[in-house]
């Protein structure tokens, strides 16, 4: 990247002097510090095209005009870390600081994505039969039905694939040849894909099995085919890198409400009552980061479900953790569900 050094400027220097910098450096930011070189503000081209609408002089000093809480990063930030805090608050660049509020560096987002490739493999689930999706399932596997022009697992790839991912596997049952023709090599994405077949349904977990474990030396995203999120990928990996965990679960919240008043008593003497009182839960959202040795652990055609496999880890003392997923999450697990993608799919491609 060019010199983040050709970008900073004094809090005294003028908003003419800020707007030189701005241009020169060409990285579309401007970092303003103070004499012992501590980040006091940065000034951008919104900041700058804000300042001239309110007809502020080029005289000013661009302690006037600058913003004076910039987000930053600091010097140990791994890469991960950085793009989720570029992803969370739509940032272009970010600032790098150390302990004493010093600039040490300015990374962008256009650096970060094109040299950051997560080598971690991705495990899509891909092989169930769809049976409360019918007849729209008959011919066609649930995760190739269409939500808009893109079929769902497409839409799944995709979102891993600009999140720097590259190596996939995808598991198949029910009608494996439509996803094998659609997705290929994978060379269309510029990724891998490498397909794992069960002869018989194994469970939600099983699969797990018939990887071919000797490539499995990273953690191990496995989601489900027939979800749409717009979970952040680099948060959910940085949150299991950090705790230590064999496995992380990604869960959402579910509320329940009653549809009665609850009464709670001692023998017959009534204590409370509670109209139609809401019971909020985490419930499983489909989504997992697994560590390879949970990965290995796995027997070759052994049935299991994801929630035993989990089960055991947890009771041999190792570490599971849950994730809450806050963003956007769809199972598309009936019609209506179905149908409700369609019209925020639609609404999205016409808001």
């Amino acid at each position: 990247m060019k010199s983040w050094r050709n970008a900073v400027v004094k809090g005294d220097a003028s908003l003419e002097r800020a707007i030189e910098a701005l241009d020169k450096a060409a990285l579309r930011i401007v970092l303003v510090v103070d004499e012992e070189g501590r980040l006091v503000g940065t000034l951008t081209d919104g900041d700058v095209r804000r300042a001239l609408l309110k007809h502020r002089l080029l005289s000013v000093p661009v302690s006037q005009v600058m913003n004076r809480s910039p987000k930053t990063a600091e010097q140990d930030w791994g890469e991960s870390r950085i793009l989720s805090m570029l992803e969370e608050h739509d940032l272009l660049q970010l600032p790098i600081i150390d302990k004493e509020r010093k600039v040490v560096g300015l990374t962008s987002l256009h650096d970060v994505l094109n040299k950051h490739r997560h080598d971690n493999p991705v495990f899509l689930m891909a092989g169930g039969f769809g049976t409360r999706l019918r007849p729209l399932t008959n011919n066609c596997p649930k995760p190739m039905l269409k939500i808009g022009d893109k079929p769902i697992l497409e839409q799944i790839l995709l979102s891993f694939v600009n999140a720097g991912f590259h190596r996939f596997y995808i598991s198949t049952h029910y009608m494996p040849e439509v996803i094998r023709d659609y997705f290929g090599t994978g060379e269309k994405w510029g990724v891998s894909i490498q397909y794992i077949h069960e002869d018989e349904p194994l469970g939600t977990g099983g699969a797990l099995g018939l990887l071919p474990h000797e490539e499995i030396d990273l953690p191990l995203f496995m989601m489900n085919g027939d979800l749409l999120t717009s979970l952040n990928i680099h948060s959910f990996l940085e949150f299991h890198e950090n705790h230590g965990s064999v496995a992380t679960m990604c869960v959402r919240e579910y509320e329940h409400q009653v549809p009665y008043g609850v009464i709670t008593s001692e023998g017959t003497q009534i204590k409370s009552m509670i109209e139609k009182p809401v019971h909020k839960f985490f419930v499983n959202a489909g989504i997992y980061l697994l560590n390879p040795e949970l990965v290995k652990g796995v027997g070759h055609g052994v049935r299991v479900d994801m929630p035993t496999l989990l089960e055991q880890e947890i009771e041999e003392g190792r570490p599971v953790n849950m994730f809450p997923v806050h963003e956007y999450w769809l199972d598309i697990g009936r019609m209506d569900d179905f149908h409700r993608a369609q019209s925020e799919a639609f609404e999205c491609n016409n808001g």
